[in-house]
């Protein structure tokens, strides 16, 4: 992890955007992004869920870019990204019913398509200048690592919506209908396979295309300790007790992956308070 103090965010900021003239108008963001989900069914959980959720993640966003000091710029593109970063979830829904990538489609890389292959980008944001930063974070904000070679400041965002998308979902996480959030109303007879039990334990960090079962996917969303950057973001996770208050919602029938899922949890609640 990557901790910027505040001195060389300031000097970042000024390298990066001393005397640039502002050209995002999240307002009109705003608007097309109510515009454009008028073309999906209003009636549709995983619809409803998916406007609620990119709502509150680009208002995350913009908390971790403003708590990171970072100018009013790349505020706004923080922001910015945070209403976009799931565009091609709807997409997903309308032709899969589903949320699962490995089942479908990668909703990231359907939603860059959507942007930049056909032209959607526009309706959020007229200036170009911005678009590879957008379509960067875009693609990696649902990878298992940020890819190489990006510049400091793609690098910077990438980072910012990785963590406001974990966020936010772990807050659904504590309170969402578990069909909708693990493709399945009952886990107590799941179980935690051996390999996804190891990586946690020992790797921390999980490929995802290994998961089995809905258990599996509970333990991945548990994974996202480790991959967090900024201390806002511990910040939040810690004083909401999101993952107190997921752990609560699953007892499971199987002994080995009840024993598991509590060393899991104690795990987490460990490297939380290690990160302070």
């Amino acid at each position: 992890m990557i901790e910027y103090k505040t001195s060389d965010i300031n000097n970042y900021n000024i390298k990066a955007n001393g005397g640039i003239i502002m050209s995002i108008d999240i307002i009109k963001a705003k608007k097309a992004f109510k515009e454009y989900v008028k073309n999906y069914d209003p009636n549709d959980k995983k619809v409803k869920l998916k406007i609620a959720h990119i709502e509150r993640v680009s208002q995350i966003a913009k908390q971790l870019a403003e708590n990171l000091n970072l100018d009013e710029e790349d505020v706004k593109l923080a922001e910015l990204i945070g209403l976009l970063h799931d565009i091609g979830r709807f997409e997903q829904i309308k032709r899969y019913h589903t949320f699962v990538d490995k089942n479908s489609v990668n909703h990231g890389e359907l939603g860059a398509k959507i942007l930049f292959e056909e032209g959607l980008i526009r309706d959020f944001i007229e200036d170009t200048k911005f678009d590879e930063i957008i379509k960067l974070s875009i693609l990696n904000h649902n990878k298992t690592t940020i890819q190489e070679g990006l510049t400091e400041r793609e690098k910077l965002h990438a980072k910012i919506i990785r963590d406001a998308d974990k966020t936010d979902i772990l807050y659904l996480l504590t309170f969402e209908d578990k069909q909708a959030a693990w493709e399945k109303d009952d886990l107590s007879n799941d179980k935690i396979t051996d390999e996804i039990y190891r990586e946690f334990m020992e790797d921390k960090k999980i490929d995802y295309t290994k998961r089995e079962t809905s258990a599996d996917l509970l333990v991945c969303h548990f994974a996202y300790a480790y991959d967090l950057n900024f201390k806002e973001t511990y910040k939040i996770i810690k004083e909401n007790k999101y993952y107190d208050e997921i752990y609560k919602r699953f007892i499971f029938n199987d002994k080995e992956t009840m024993e598991r899922y509590n060393k899991i949890y104690e795990k987490v609640k460990q490297y939380l308070e290690e990160k302070g």
